[in-house]
C-alpha cells in the first residue's frame, strides 16, 4: 500500500476522502453561506435603490437615523469621456466598515463607490464589466499596487459581479472633472 499523503488527490472518487476533510469542507460552506445571509440582510434595505434601476440624485437611506454619503447618478444627465481600459480591484469588508475614505465618507456594507489616484472626490465615473454598468463617484485614495487604476468598493464590485482583479471598462463624467468637484 502506498503510503504517501497525496494518494487521495489522483482519485476522482469523493468517497475515498478522509471523513474529516469532508466535516470541514461542509463546515466552511456553511460559515460563508452564513456569512452571506447576515451580510444579505445588512444591505439589504439600501442595495436596490443603489445599484438598480433608475437613480436618483437623493441619498439612499440606510435606516432612519443615518443616510449614506454615496449619492447615485442619474445617467442620462451626465455625458461621459470616451471609454478606456484600466486595471482594477475591489476594497472594503468587514474590518473597513465604519472607516473614513479619504474624501469625508464613511465606509459602509452599502456604499458605493471608487478609489482613484487623482480624480477629484466626488467625480461620478462609469464602469462597464461583462455587460453590467454602474455609475460610481469618487469617495477614496489609491490602490497603491502598480498597474491598477481604480479600487471599487465592494458593494460597487457585487453590483458589476467583479470579483478580484481585472481589466476594467470606464468613462468619466466630463461636468464634474472639468469643475473640479
Amino acid at each position: 500500500m502506498n503510503d504517501s499523503p497525496y494518494r487521495h488527490a489522483r482519485k476522482t472518487n469523493f468517497s475515498a476522502a478522509p471523513v474529516r476533510g469532508r466535516t470541514v469542507l461542509w463546515l466552511r460552506a456553511a460559515v460563508l453561506a452564513g456569512a452571506l445571509a447576515v451580510l444579505a440582510v445588512a444591505i439589504a434595505p439600501g442595495a436596490q435603490a443603489a445599484t438598480g434601476g433608475a437613480a436618483s440624485a437623493a441619498p439612499v437611506p440606510v435606516d432612519a437615523t443615518e443616510t449614506t454619503t454615496t449619492t447615485a447618478f442619474n445617467e442620462a444627465e451626465l455625458s461621459f469621456t470616451p471609454f478606456r481600459y484600466a486595471g482594477a480591484s475591489w476594497y472594503g469588508g468587514t474590518s473597513m466598515w465604519g472607516r473614513s475614505t479619504a474624501c469625508g465618507q464613511t465606509l459602509r456594507p452599502s456604499t458605493i463607490g471608487v478609489a482613484n489616484k487623482t480624480l477629484p472626490c466626488g467625480t461620478p465615473v462609469k464602469f462597464v464589466w461583462h455587460g453590467r454598468s454602474i455609475v460610481a463617484p469618487v469617495i477614496d485614495r489609491g490602490p497603491y499596487i502598480q498597474g491598477r487604476a481604480w479600487d471599487l468598493t465592494s458593494a460597487a464590485a457585487e453590483a458589476l459581479e467583479f470579483e478580484g482583479i481585472g481589466r476594467i471598462r470606464y468613462a468619466i463624467a466630463i461636468e464634474y472633472a472639468s469643475k473640479g468637484l
